[in-house]
């Protein structure tokens, strides 16, 4: 099965355009950031690497691009998937105002948010308004590589890439009809392209073109050395990507688009370390207090690898939180429930070792115990199941969940066990 759909290209004037099979397979959710991706692929003349001179928000074309980025963020507020963590937001809202140039637009206002999602992606609204997947933080090693991903998303933004490559399109309203008859015949597309509307869905086409892709690498790792840090961290940015590719065996994730691919952006970067940025090693990394500011989103994004059954993922992530994080009962829990779900051999046993410690280390701690239970009753050990499942509601007498304990229970007392 071929990794994209070609949208009409009948309507199109026999040019290509992609939407990644990655997009549909994403949560429902996800599907909304269409608004604010903007990132489009469109023409054989490349829009030229000069910025838009024109003042901000005086022609209609953008005034339109920015209602649609605002209904987006509506979206996004209102869904639920932004990660709640003030001291977070704050930290790496005091980064990119490190990053932001001086001579930037006072109507451009840059913010940053997390999305609770696994994977490897960042999105930038033109206003400004960036959004950053708990996936990529996850991984990250340092303040270095946050940096650098952040000033490629704030290059998009301040080279008014959405408007500049929008202006490129020859025929709009083709374009958009296009756009919209396609996803709405996918699966799981259908109501978000009523949603969005021909404005918004066209937004889903999949990256942008190759000159504005290097432009944003170019002036985002301007940004960066601008504000001391390590321009190499943002290489080991791509290394994770590409790890993740291999994982999820797909040819390109869409976080930085189809176009250039993964491997050209990688050399674009190469190429201007070995040139105009030789020698700049020992930059600002800021590792420690990075990783002790983000092992919330490690441990959250964890649990979300898990939900989904990415449990090699899952584990790697607990493992790297609690090299950080000593004595957490809650993530050998985790760790208990990766192995527990996972189910090969010698599971079920390396989880009940991470329960039990997990209860040395919190002892009121009622989740161990019913995962214990469940355990003990699905190899037959009914007695030992029973009295897991009582103590576990005996430390949580008002569990969300406390019917499905009852229940186990009397299957226990019903099987002689009782």
């Amino acid at each position: 099965m071929t990794d994209y759909l070609i949208i009409n290209p009948q309507i199109v004037k026999e040019r290509y355009y992609l939407v990644p099979r990655f997009i549909i397979r994403s949560a429902f959710w996800s599907l909304l950031l269409l608004p604010g991706l903007l990132f489009l692929t469109f023409g054989c003349a490349a829009p030229k690497l000069v910025p838009v001179k024109e003042e901000l928000l005086v022609s209609e074309d953008e005034k339109m691009i920015w209602r649609e980025s605002l209904k987006g963020q509506d979206t996004f507020n209102a869904s639920g998937v932004i990660l709640k963590n003030t001291m977070l937001t704050d930290y790496l809202g005091r980064i990119v105002r490190n990053l932001q140039p001086a001579d930037l637009p006072a109507k451009l206002s840059f913010k940053v948010f997390v999305l609770k999602d696994t994977h490897l992606n960042a999105i930038a609204f033109p206003n400004g308004t960036i959004y950053v997947h708990t996936g990529l933080l996850a991984r990250m090693d340092n303040e270095a590589q946050f940096a650098a991903l952040i000033a490629h998303e704030m290059a998009h933004c301040s080279q008014r890439h959405a408007l500049r490559a929008f202006r490129n399109i020859k025929d709009k309203n083709a374009f958009m009809a296009s756009v919209q008859h396609t996803l709405a015949g996918l699966p799981m597309v259908q109501e978000v392209a009523q949603f969005l509307g021909s404005a918004g869905s066209m937004v889903a086409v999949a990256g942008y073109t190759r000159a504005l892709e290097a432009e944003a690498d170019i002036v985002g790792l301007d940004y960066v050395v601008m504000a001391d840090y390590d321009p190499y961290e943002g290489l080991r940015l791509f290394e994770h990507l590409q790890k993740e590719i291999e994982y999820e065996q797909i040819k390109e994730p869409y976080v930085f688009g189809t176009h250039p691919t993964v491997s050209a952006r990688m050399n674009t970067i190469k190429a201007l370390l070995e040139t105009k940025y030789k020698g700049k090693h020992g930059g600002i990394k800021n590792t420690e207090i990075f990783l002790s500011k983000l092992n919330p989103v490690i441990l959250e994004n964890a649990r979300l690898d898990l939900r989904i059954g990415r449990f090699a993922m899952a584990q790697k992530g607990v493992e790297k939180y609690l090299r950080a994080v000593k004595g957490d009962a809650r993530a050998y829990y985790l760790m208990g429930e990766i192995l527990r779900q996972r189910g090969q051999e010698n599971d079920a046993q390396m989880a009940v070792f991470y329960y039990n410690k997990a209860i040395s280390i919190d002892p009121s701690y009622s989740e161990p115990h019913k995962a214990i239970g469940l355990i003990h009753f699905k190899e037959g050990q009914k007695a030992l199941a029973k009295r897991f499942f009582e103590s576990c509601l005996l430390l949580a007498p008002d569990a969300p969940d406390k019917a499905y304990i009852q229940g186990y229970i009397q299957q226990c007392v019903n099987d002689g066990e009782g």
